[in-house]
């Protein structure tokens, strides 16, 4: 497979046979967004990069969503969608059902420059639940099967360091997104769960204590995983090369262009000292680790 660097997406960007050629084919473009929040909220927060494509490409432009993480994956691989921001470990999924059909060009980059974040797992402050010991024979909630952070990392990390969720925890069903995980430890239907956060300052339930969602200080950390590669914005494969290079230098261009509308999409707050700023090229390589994992997990689980 061929992946665009770069200068190659600079150097068709200024091609002029490039100003029109794929829009003959592609009057509508889709772009699937997974569900970490509920739907009104990623809603809200991706219109403002929905309207900018739409100006900047000169197409209509539409959001997908879906009930869960495979919903998204299988629409790009049954090619309903063009487009997908998916996490590192949904996208090794699509990457495998497709056979390697899709091309991640773009992640996101904070100010300080990191380009990653942490699976984490939560529970109530007031749980008595201090660390992963703690948790043992207590009812621990995942995410969603293809979620990075909310369950192939913890769920990979545990078993490195000696724990079998299944055995090692009374109860080990999925929440359905973060949120659902973050809401159902407040609520004291789990005990704990796996959800994200970029540092102690921003992450799922920092998020939801900003919007209302959730009292802060109920919820605390227990665990963190080591760094992972935020995920891709994705393309199919089989998409014209010019187009995959439009549509990525545009999103690049996003933040630069619509400073307020990016503010949105990236959920800025003034108090965040680190907000997302912009986005990093990337290729299959960083990722490659990432569909190795799963492939581990996936024996694991035939394995057993």
């Amino acid at each position: 497979m061929r992946f665009l660097t770069t200068a190659a997406l600079a150097i068709a960007i200024a091609a002029p046979a490039f100003a029109e050629g794929w829009r003959d084919d592609y009057a509508v473009v889709k772009f699937g967004i997974l569900s970490g929040e509920n739907e009104k909220d990623r809603l809200q927060r991706n219109e403002p990069l929905r309207a900018y494509l739409a100006s900047k490409l000169g197409v209509d432009v539409e959001i997908f969503t879906a009930g869960n993480y495979d919903g998204v994956i299988q629409a790009i691989a049954a090619d309903q969608i063009e487009i997908a921001r998916f996490g590192s470990s949904s996208f090794a999924a699509a990457y495998t059902a497709t056979d390697g059909g899709v091309v991640p060009t773009l992640t996101t980059r904070k100010a300080d420059g990191n380009t990653g974040y942490h699976s984490i797992v939560v529970t109530r402050c007031d749980s008595g639940i201090k660390s992963l010991e703690d948790a043992k024979g207590k009812v621990h909630a995942f995410a969603d099967p293809d979620s990075t952070s909310g369950y192939a990392v913890p769920f990979y990390n545990m078993v490195k360091m000696g724990i079998d969720p299944k055995t090692y925890f009374a109860a080990t069903p999925f929440g359905g997104s973060h949120e659902a995980d973050v809401t159902g430890v407040v609520n004291g239907t789990f005990d704990t769960g796996s959800t994200w956060q970029s540092n102690d300052e921003d992450g799922v339930y920092q998020r939801m204590e900003r919007k209302g969602m959730i009292e802060p200080g109920a919820v605390c950390k227990i665990w963190e995983s080591p760094e992972i590669t935020s995920g891709p914005w994705t393309f199919r494969a089989n998409l014209p090369e010019d187009m995959i290079a439009e549509v990525t230098a545009a999103i690049e261009a996003f933040p630069a262009e619509d400073p307020d509308g990016y503010k949105i999409y990236s959920g800025w707050t003034e108090d965040n000292p680190n907000p997302y700023v912009g986005f990093e090229p990337v290729n299959l390589e960083r990722y490659q680790w990432i569909i190795d994992m799963r492939q581990w997990l996936k024996d694991q689980r035939r394995g057993g």
